[in-house]
């Protein structure tokens, strides 16, 4: 059975009918229309769908008729929290219903219903009085209450705390207080005139701010309902602070060592004062006593907010040396309080004297020259210290050509002790360094700049000691051939170079007659076109000298290379002709394949390289009756003469050099055939002819090939002295039978023609068919040829070069 809390006390259902129809049936009696009030009590908090009462039974209505006669429910004034079923005709909750929301704070709380029915009109009052539970817990208004109590209030004082408020009515509202444990604090719960119930916080004993600065309390309001509830509120409780602690130091006595010269500002001592109190009562401020000395106080200096003691005047240990000092501290309470400190300052001795240097003397600049242990500078030092922190040493850097010499008490002289040179080291910065045997040792110096003037001690200097410059022949007059230039380490005049070529003379020539230089720059120049057909090399010597006194210079070897150029053309020297003519050889129609018909020579006076010659054919009348050798020029038959060969055969050599570009000469041979019983070149070996020739010729070997390379030998190793000596004609030797020689303005000695040429040429010449050796090639004026025979081989094979004698013609010309 549910049962409901109605005025404080329990009722069960069946009560509550029997009070609702009786309600109603005073109701029907009175008035149909204005019926009287039914009344009805439910707690709130009711579940939604909780039934409150059977209408229809406790207003005798028909349940039937409930829909036919539009019963309705009206809340007056409120939210529609309550509806009634048409079809049971009960009363029942739609919305949970919250007291303390609808009523507040009222003691009594209903709700006011009409129920309307039609057909007839029935208005039915009920009244709905909503019963309070204990659903809500006592609030504080705030979370945490602050008391502010002096630490100097007396025992028993109370004081106000906050009430908590509870929603509830009844019963369910606050009962009492509790507050947490506290040897200081207690409570007393006190009742309103409206009932309300609040705490009053007593003092049960004597503050001290400097043991406990807060109190922290928790005070509980707890109602009156079953279950009781409870809420909590923190009390803070700070205690004010009262001036009752002086300031005090951490030591009261102190003893300090200060050395003398200590810096103006710097700390000597950092005091350190306290107070238990807060506040202004725990500022504190520090002044010196009336017992400390004027003296003291002018010297050091007392910061009032820190208690710092710094150096306000110099400390000479000499003048004072120790001082005495009484400081006091002083709070800012409203009775302030004070404590005090003694303080005594003992000054230590140090090395504060730095050690000084004079220059008494000093030379400068001075010659590089300068002799060894020659006095440069005089210096004196001293220091006002005494003891170890007056003796003094004075250096110089080790890596300096000076060194120091006492020469009597602190004063010393500074000499020379190596020798100088100003190319190496123009000026040195020497510092004169002295310091004391203090601790620390205190230390000064002094720079003095030495400064060296120049003399003429070195010579003129070239990259290189020896120059090899290659010039090409058919160079332009005045070309620049090098730049030889020197240097001078030394300054001003004694740099100033000025160049020149030694004379010297080569072939009655000077060298200033072919070189130039120009004496400022060095510039080496040609004064003439070179021809290395004549001049090869050259070897001087150039001079730098410098402007210095007394002058110094010195040489170097210029070697100059003349390098050739393909300039001049092939000449044919054999078969001799007429310029421009036809060369007409005859030759037995009966000669053997791979004899010898003819042989052109050629000689170019170029260098090895341009004068390599190679010979062709340009035009021949029958390719395969004849066959030229590339290298030495020798014609030769490829096969026997038939009776179909024509009688006169054309032949058109051309002899090339190897240049860049070649130049080349042609030569053409007309070659007759004859009917006749003269052998071949080849068959010569066989049958001696009748010639005017030497008639031994082992011996004419000997002596041609000796002769020849003997004169080349001597050409390429003693150029110089060739050059300037004619060579002397060889013996003359009989006549040999395989040399026969044709003169052109030379002169026959010992089957040797000697030439006027200093530069020598080879050539290669055949016997022709008729055992004569002939050169028409005209030669320059003055020119001659030496000839040497040189024996055809003594093999039978006509194919062989050997088939023919060689004459060595060696032409060369001498410059005058």
């Amino acid at each position: 059975m549910i049962r409901y809390k109605t005025r404080g006390d329990f009722v069960t259902m069946e009560s509550l009918k029997r009070y609702v129809l009786l309600s109603l049936f005073l109701f029907s009696i009175a008035n149909p229309l204005s019926a009287s009030v039914t009344h009805y009590s439910i707690p709130e908090e009711m579940k939604e769908g909780s039934v409150v009462a059977n209408l229809a039974t406790d207003l005798t209505l028909d349940i039937k008729t409930l829909n036919q006669r539009k019963m309705r429910l009206d809340i007056i004034a409120n939210k529609k929290y309550l509806d009634v079923n048409k079809e049971t005709g009960e009363l029942y909750v739609v919305e949970k219903i919250d007291r303390e929301h609808i009523c507040n704070t009222k003691s009594s709380c209903y709700i006011k219903l009409e129920v309307i029915l039609e057909s007839p009109l029935r208005i039915f009052n009920i009244e709905i009085e909503i019963l309070d539970m204990n659903d809500n817990a006592p609030q504080f208004r705030r979370d945490a209450i602050h008391l502010d109590i002096s630490e100097v209030t007396p025992r028993g004082e109370r004081f106000s705390l906050s009430n908590a408020v509870d929603p509830d009515v009844g019963s369910n509202s606050v009962k009492t207080y509790h507050l947490s444990e506290s040897e200081y604090f207690n409570i007393e719960v006190q009742t309103g005139r409206d009932g309300s119930k609040f705490a009053e916080l007593i003092l049960t004993k004597t503050l001290d701010r400097e043991q406990q600065a807060v109190h922290n309390l928790i005070l509980t309001a707890v109602d009156g309902g079953t279950p009781a509830r409870s809420g909590t509120a923190s009390v803070i409780v700070h205690i004010l602070d009262t001036n009752d602690n002086p300031p005090t130091f951490d030591k009261e006595n102190l003893s300090v060592n200060l050395m003398e010269n200590s810096p103006i500002g710097s700390l000597v001592v950092h005091l350190n004062a306290t107070d238990l109190d807060e506040g202004s009562n725990s500022d504190i401020s520090y002044s010196y006593s009336l017992y400390t000395s004027e003296k003291t106080q002018e010297t050091f200096n007392l910061n009032p907010a820190t208690g710092e003691v710094t150096v306000k005047g110099m400390l000479n240990y000499e003048d004072f040396r120790i001082y005495d000092m009484e400081v006091i501290a002083t709070d800012k309470g409203a009775s302030s309080l004070t404590g005090q400190c003694t303080i005594k300052i003992l000054v230590e001795d140090m090395n504060d004297n730095h050690p000084e240097i004079s220059i008494k003397s000093f030379q400068s600049p001075v010659t590089e020259n300068i002799e060894l242990d020659t006095v440069i500078a005089v210096v004196s030092v001293s220091d006002k210290d005494s003891g170890d922190n007056g003796i003094v040493d004075l250096h110089v850097p080790d890596n300096m050509p000076f060194k120091l010499r006492e020469s009597s008490d602190n004063y010393y002289e500074l000499v020379v002790s190596e020798p100088l040179d100003r190319e190496k080291v123009p000026e040195y910065d020497i510092t004169f360094t002295v310091t004391d045997r203090g601790s620390p040792p205190l230390s000064d110096n002094e720079t003095m700049t030495l400064e060296l003037l120049d003399v003429n001690d070195n010579v003129p200097q070239f990259p290189q000691s020896f120059y090899t410059i290659r010039v090409m022949e058919n160079n332009a007059p005045g070309a620049l051939l090098s730049s030889l230039t020197a240097f001078d380490p030394d300054l001003h005049e004694n740099q100033y170079l000025v160049y020149f070529i030694i004379e010297k003379e080569i072939a009655n020539t000077s060298m200033s007659m072919l070189f130039s230089i120009n004496p400022e720059n060095g510039n080496l120049y040609a004064l003439k076109t070179f021809d290395y057909e004549i001049e090869k090399e050259f070897l001087f010597h150039i001079e730098a000298r410098d402007s210095g006194s007394p002058p110094l210079s010195s040489n170097v070897t210029v070697h100059i290379i003349i390098v050739d150029q393909n300039d001049n053309a092939p000449v044919i020297v054999s078969p001799w002709r007429v310029h421009g003519s036809v060369v007409e050889e005859k030759i037995p129609r009966s000669t053997d394949k791979g004899s010898l018909v003819a042989k052109v020579i050629a000689l170019d006076t170029d260098s090895v390289h341009n004068s390599r010659i190679t010979y062709q054919f340009l035009q021949v009348t029958d390719a395969t009756l004849f066959s030229l050798d590339q290298y030495n020029g020798e014609i030769r038959t490829m096969r026997m003469f038939s009776y179909r060969d024509p009688r006169h055969q054309r032949l058109v050599v051309v002899a090339k050099d190897n240049g860049e570009p070649a130049l080349s000469a042609t030569v053409t041979i007309k070659l007759t055939t004859m009917e006749t019983a003269v052998k071949a070149y080849s068959d010569m070996t066989e049958e001696p002819l009748e010639y005017d020739i030497f008639s031994d010729i082992n011996l004419y070997l000997v002596i041609g090939l000796g002769s020849v390379s003997f004169l080349l030998l001597i050409t390429i190793l003693v150029t110089i002295v060739i050059k300037c000596q004619k060579p002397k004609p060889s013996k003359a030797a009989p006549p040999s039978r395989n040399s026969v020689i044709s003169e052109r303005n030379s002169t026959i000695a010992d089957s040797t023609l000697v030439s006027n040429d200093a530069y020598w040429y080879s050539l290669f010449l055949a016997e022709t068919r008729k055992g004569k050796l002939v050169v028409r090639q005209p030669l320059p004026k003055g020119s001659r040829y030496i000839v040497s025979s040189i024996p055809r081989g003594t093999g039978l094979t006509d194919t062989s070069d050997s088939a023919a004698s060689t004459l060595q013609v060696s032409h060369f010309f001498e410059t005058r």
